[in-house]
């Protein structure tokens, strides 16, 4: 890689900039972004050369690798924008979240050059200037490629996250969809109900004043990007739907076993839960 585009400047586009910067890469960072602020100062910071809001001069820059680190209900504007202005050897990569269908809808805007990937990694802060660039250090990235994807490409794709310390694991785009619909999604809409839960029980007090660490590290991700998750859940739909299907199902097994009063059954299935969560790796 030589020149590398990355669409979104915000913390993820941005987190991918400094940890490309931070493995040795010598080549050139450009941003483009629909919010000149962001750009601003993602070149204050060191983080791009140069930044753009509109899709044009991309073709000047022929950028060899493309990466697409925005909401993911962008991606398909996106890649009707970038087509016009990418050479046919541009590598186009993204950071999304969601794959199945989606991936295919790329593939067809922008041939067989696009690779899905998806690294395990983020936490609630958003903004460039929250940017980490150890964020990929020793996690996960799924990379979902289809029959159709060219070689070249995905070895491309493969190497520039394992050079940033990522162990990549391939999946299928659907599959990928329904495992992080459960792992990832479903977690994430538990801590935003959870909050809606509580400020609806704060009737006669503000339960907000009393939380406990628990509380804290529970629902620390219902403090992320809600633009960003209202993609994911609208854009995975049919798997978090399911999801939360079988956590209530799960809520309802609870509260069954405390109305009954079956001690041995809910000690049973506290101790079953625990002992998965502690095996956890």
């Amino acid at each position: 890689m030589e020149r590398v585009l990355i669409v979104g400047t915000g913390f993820m586009g941005g987190s991918l900039a400094l940890a490309l910067r931070r493995s040795g890469f010598k080549g050139e960072i450009y941003g483009i972004d629909i919010n000149p602020e962001a750009l601003k100062k993602a070149k204050e910071l060191g983080v791009i050369e140069e930044g753009f809001t509109e899709y044009g001069p991309v073709k000047e820059v022929a950028p060899d690798t493309v990466v697409i680190a925005t909401p993911v209900r962008t991606f398909t504007d996106i890649a009707r924008n970038l087509k016009g202005v990418i050479s046919e050897d541009t590598v186009i990569t993204d950071l999304g979240s969601v794959k199945g269908m989606l991936v295919f809808k790329l593939e067809e805007i922008l041939g067989t050059k696009f690779v899905g990937g998806h690294p395990i990694a983020g936490t609630e802060k958003s903004g460039v200037e929250n940017s980490l660039p150890d964020l990929f250090e020793g996690k996960k990235t799924i990379i979902t490629p289809t029959e159709r994807t060219d070689k070249e490409a995905l070895k491309k794709v493969v190497e520039m996250w394992e050079t940033l310390g990522s162990e990549v694991e391939f999946m299928d785009p659907f599959l990928h969809d329904r495992v992080f619909g459960a792992v990832s999604h479903l977690p994430h809409a538990v801590a935003f109900a959870l909050i809606d839960a509580i400020e609806r029980l704060s009737e006669e007090v503000d339960l907000f004043r009393y939380p406990g660490g628990g509380f804290k590290d529970f629902t620390r991700i219902a403090a992320s990007d809600p633009v960003m998750w209202r993609d994911i859940f609208l854009e995975n739909k049919e798997n978090v739907i399911r999801s939360i299907d079988v956590y209530v199902e799960s809520l309802k097994k609870l509260k069954s076993l405390m109305e009954e009063g079956k001690e041995e059954d809910l000690t049973r299935f506290l101790e079953n839960v625990r002992v998965r969560r502690m095996n956890l790796r």
